[in-house]
Formats: C-alpha cells, structure tokens, sequence
C-alpha cells in the first residue's frame, strides 16, 4: 500500500556502529573506484527490469509515466563536479527510500552483516539491489541526494539526502518522473567522474549489455547485444562474427565458436571463440585469459584467471551464470568451490565441442591443432581432471600416416595388430631422422605402428597421458621394449636368420670387453633383440626416462650425474661388431677406439651427445688409420 507524502522533511541518524561499516563499505569491500558506476548502472537496470514485469500486470491507466521510455540517462556537469544518473524504473515510495536506502542504519551493522552472510548461505543475487551497491557511491560522492517517485500514481516523489557520515534526510520532492535520480556531488579527488568521456569508458568496461539503453549526452553507448541471452537459431554468422570481434578485441573471424546454454548442474550461459592466430606462437609473449564473467550481464571479471584452465587462455568470450554467490563488491567471487564447478562443467563442454569438430569439420581441426595444439599438450602435462577429454584431442604424424598428415589415437588403436597390447611412440627432431635412426629397425620390421613425435614436450604429454583406451602408452627407445610373437617366420625372415651371428663364447668375451673399455659411461652391455640394419644402440634402463626428456632435463641442468647410465646393445650379427671381435685381437688398442667410436655415435643417434670434441679427434685417427691402409 501507498504511503503518504511527509510535509516535512524527516532527518534520521546512524547507529554508533554505522559509520564504521560504511568506512568498510567505501575503503575495504571494493578495490576500483569505477565499480561504483557499474553497482549504481545495475540497480537503475534492476528497476527498470522491476517495472518492465509489473507494466504486464497493471492496467496502463493505472500506472504513473506509462509513456516514458525504459532508459538510464546520464548527465556530467564539469564545471560543479556533479554526476546524474536517472532511471526511468519502478521507482521507490517513501517507505521504499528508508528501507532500501536505509538499511544500514535501520538494522544496525550487526543485523546488517548477519542478513548478507544469510543471503549468501541462501545464494540470493545481490546485483542489483539497493543498500550495499548504492553505497559505493561514496566512494566519489561528499553528498548523495537521490530522488524517486514510485510507478503508483497515489504516490508522491521523495528525495533522500546524506554525506555517508551520522544521518540521512528524506523530504517531499513534488513534480518529479516515474523512476530514480541520483545526484553525486563528486569529492575533490574524484573530478574525474564528471567526465563524459571517462564515464562512456566505464560503461564500455563493465555495463555493455545491461539490456537497457544507457545514454551519456543523448548518445546510446551500450550498442553491442549480449548475444549468449538469445536464441543461437535467431543469430546470424555476421552477428557472431562483429561481438567476437567485440570482446576479442580482434580484427578477424573466429575458427569456431560454441554457444550454449545449461539450467543443470548450473545455469550457465556462454559464448566462446577460437580465434585464428596464437600469438604466443607469433613471439608477442605469454597472452593473458580472454574469456569475460557476467552475472545478469553485469560484468564480475574480466579476462577472468578461474573460469578456465589456465591452458584454454587462448579461448576468448563470455560465460554469465545466475547462480554466482557474489561477495559484498563483486569484485571477487565467495564460492571458489561453485567457481571451480563452473570451471569444470565449461571445460568438460568445451573439450567435447572440440571432439565434435574433429569428426565433422576434420580439416578445420587439423588447422586448429596446428596452431593451438601446444596448449592442448600443456593442459595434458597439467590438469589430470580433463586429460582423457585431451586425449581424444591429440594428433601426431605416425609409421602409417603419409607425410604431414596428421592421426589421432583411436585411429591408432583401430589399426593395432593382434595381439599387441601397447601404443609405440618416439621422439625425433624430423620425420626423417626418426625413420633413418634404429628405434624403429624392430618396428618396422615387424609392421608395429609408432607415433613419431617431433616437439620437446611431446614425449612429457605421453608420459602424463600414460594410456589411451587402456592401452599403454610406451616410448620406443625404452630398454624393456618386448614386442609381441610374430607368426611362423616367412621365407624372407628365414634367410635374414641364416646371417651368421658371433657364436656364444665369442659374444660373451666381446660383451665383457666391450663392458670393460666403456667402464662407467655404460650400465650395461647387452646383445640387442631388436637391432636389424644398426650395430649399435644406446637404451635408457630407466622405464619412465626417454632420451628426449633427457635432452631436455640436460638443458636445465649442467650436472650429468644426475642421470643415470645408459644400456648399449649391440647386433652381433652386423659386420662391424663380428669384425670388430676379431680386431680385438689383432689391434686391441685400435679396437678400443672404435669400441669409443661405436658408443658416441649411438649416443649422437639418441641425441645425447654433448661434447663432440674427442670424437672428432679420434673420428680423424680412425679415417688416418682407414687411408693409411688403403695405401
């Protein structure tokens, strides 16, 4: 019901307590002075929203100002320091001003801390409401006037003053609109405000898509629709293209974009895009989060560092959720466990819209693996929450891809012979220098499908990855490599079995030797099982270390005894070693060099070899030897 106009004006004062909440209110709870337009620019939307939904339920007689369009309307007067913001809303009766506006001093700090705690326990919206929002006002304001007249038309309009300190003034303000005005009387260091130009900047930031015109000198500033709110049958691709361009701040159109909406587990709406380059691939550094959180289309955080993995900092957009328990500002979200349920269920999406583009648009997903791939593999490295989503996602050039063309680890399995239990990958600087060195002679041989990895990190993805389809993941320079039994040998395999081999004596005194002139470079020395074409390979006893992690950790680490010894295993049945069994005992000192010679080059073949130095110098010994007996 209506409450009648006061003659005369009412002065009201704060509690003892009151002062000192308020100080809290403008000093501690929020961080930006500009955040006091954003919560004044909500609650004129939030009254507008109010009066848009009671306009259906009354009859247009019935309603005070039914003709006035819904806007906010601001006005900038520089030379008196003053800022107005009118809305055309719901407005506020008499009664509506000391409880809304009065709170604090109604209920006392105590009460009042009590009910926001109990609002957030219950998930209440604070957005938008009178009392806490409004008060950040004086964060700018020295004085705060605020006229209101309700849509009522038995009411009359009301005007509450006060400077934040003891007290406020509600007093009769006949003659005014439907809606509210605020007044702020800006404080000496805080001018700035009654800057159009500084205001339309603040609007651009955090109120883009309040749903409401907002107007700064007759000019509507918020132009650019909230796209995730509608319908995406209803938007055009030009559309999408012009608000990705919008929050993206880019010049291109997007790869893909995804927009969804989901009432469960949460209400959340979102509209994400992939742009077309990576800039962190382009040398312009680390770039930071592009994805934007709203609540009711009042933006919480920008660039926002929780609502994705860090790993997805590529994707740019926005994400608006109702459910967001805010903190008392809304400069910092209170439920790290819901931001993190949010986080979850938008990364799961976003990983299955990827997969689907994958099967689909095929080629557009090579092309964005291409160029965002090495976040994929950052994220494999570093979320184990999603890594089986990742893993669907990683492509690789394998023994059965042409190539450059690129392959996915279902496709391996599909292909994985009988029998064979594990995925086969090695790490490589090309293709070429994969197929060329000894890992795969075996592989090859035996027709096993390897991935062939070409980056650093790739062989970090596979050990963090550890199984796809509960098929190991297994890289082929380990030690422990035991190949499943092959079919009753062909002719081809029978002739390859008739080269003579050492005998058993002569193989175990050169194994010995051998073992005795590498001394501690070498764990061990062992006849190979897998060697077909090379006589000699360097194997890494430790299952989890592969030489290309190695190399990596060798980079970082100028101590090498911080990694083990390696394993060298030799093929018995290649001329070099047969021959050089006989050399030894012709030659010993000869023979002992090539022995050094055979070891540094299978370490050059692991990509181990760091001091070339007294290779080279016995390189040159040996092709002086060689010419020497030549002559």
């Amino acid at each position: 019901m209506a409450t009648k106009a006061k003659a005369k004006p009412e002065t009201k004062e704060f509690q003892a307590e009151v002062k000192k909440l308020l100080d809290i209110v403008i000093h501690s709870l929020y961080t930006e002075r500009d955040i006091f337009l954003r919560e004044l620019i909500s609650n004129g939307s939030d009254a507008l929203e109010k009066f848009r939904h009671q306009n259906l339920l009354e009859k247009e007689e019935d309603i005070f100002d039914s003709h006035l369009p819904l806007e906010i309307t601001i006005d900038v007067n520089e030379k008196e320091h003053i800022l107005t913001i009118t809305d055309t809303g719901i407005g506020m009766t008499h009664d509506d001003l000391i409880h809304n506006l009065g709170t604090i001093a109604h209920s006392g700090s105590k009460t009042f801390l009590t009910e926001l705690s109990e609002a957030a326990q219950k998930d209440v919206n604070l957005i938008g409401q009178f009392g806490v929002g409004f008060y950040s006002a004086f964060m700018v304001a020295k004085r705060v006037l605020v006229q209101s007249r309700s849509f009522i038309k038995e009411t009359e309009g009301h005007e509450w003053s006060s400077d934040g300190s003891g007290s406020f003034t509600v007093s009769p303000a006949p003659g005014i609109r439907r809606g509210t005005k605020l007044i702020l009387e800006l404080k000496d260091d805080a001018k700035e405000y009654a800057n159009k130009d500084a205001i339309k900047r603040i609007i651009k930031q955090y109120s883009s898509f309040v749903p409401f015109p907002i107007k700064v000198d007759n000019e509507t500033v918020n132009t650019v629709q909230a796209l995730w709110t509608r319908n995406k049958n209803e938007i055009k691709e030009e559309e999408y293209n012009e608000f990705y361009k919008y929050v993206g701040n880019a010049f291109d159109e997007p790869t893909f974009k995804l927009h969804f909406a989901a009432d469960a587990p949460l209400a959340i709406k979102a509209l994400l895009f992939v742009p077309k380059e990576n800039f962190e691939q382009s040398g312009f550094g680390r770039i930071e989060p592009g994805v934007n959180l709203y609540c009711q289309r009042i933006l919480i955080e920008q660039h926002s560092d929780n609502i994705l993995p860090e790993w997805l900092r590529f994707v740019k957009g926005v994400i608006d959720s109702e459910d967001l328990p805010l903190n008392i500002s809304r400069q910092a979200l209170q439920d790290s466990a819901l931001v993190m349920k949010i986080n979850k269920v938008i990364t799961k999406r976003f990983l299955k819209f990827l997969e689907e583009e994958a099967k689909t648009n095929p080629d557009a997903y090579v092309n964005f693996w291409k160029t965002f791939g090495v976040f994929l593999k950052e994220g494999a490295t570093s979320d184990y929450m999603h890594r089986e989503g990742i893993a669907k996602l990683i492509r690789f050039e394998s023994s059965k891809t042409e190539a450059g063309k690129l392959t996915s680890f279902a496709e391996y399995v599909a292909r994985m012979k009988d029998g064979q239990q594990d995925i086969y990958y090695i790490n490589g600087p090309s293709r070429e220098a994969i197929e060329a060195g000894p890992y795969v002679e075996t592989f090859t041989k035996n027709d096993f499908e390897v991935i062939y990895n070409m980056e650093p990190i790739d062989d970090f993805v596979m050990n963090h990855i550890g199984e796809f389809d509960s098929k190991k993941l297994v890289s082929a320079d380990r030690a422990d490599i035991d190949l499943p039994a092959e079919p009753e040998d062909t002719e081809e395999k029978k002739d390859e079995g008739k080269k003579v081999k050492l005998d058993k004596d002569a193989t175990e005194n050169l194994v010995k030797w051998i073992k005795e002139v590498l001394g501690t470079k070498v764990k061990e020395v062992l006849v190979s099982k897998r060697l077909v074409d090379s006589p000699a390979i360097i194997v890494n006893p430790d299952g989890f270390m592969t030489s290309s992690m190695e190399r990596i950790l060798r980079a970082t680490n100028q101590d090498m005894q911080n990694f083990g010894n390696k394993n060298l295993e030799i093929n018995t049945g290649h001329s070099l070693i047969k021959n050089l069994a006989a050399l030894k005992e012709k030659d010993e000192p000869f023979a002992k060099s090539i022995v050094e010679q055979i070891f540094d080059n299978a370490l050059i073949q692991a990509g181990l070899m760091v001091e070339p130095r007294q290779m080279v110098d016995r390189t040159y010994k040996i092709l002086e030897r060689a010419v020497t007996s030549e002559d």
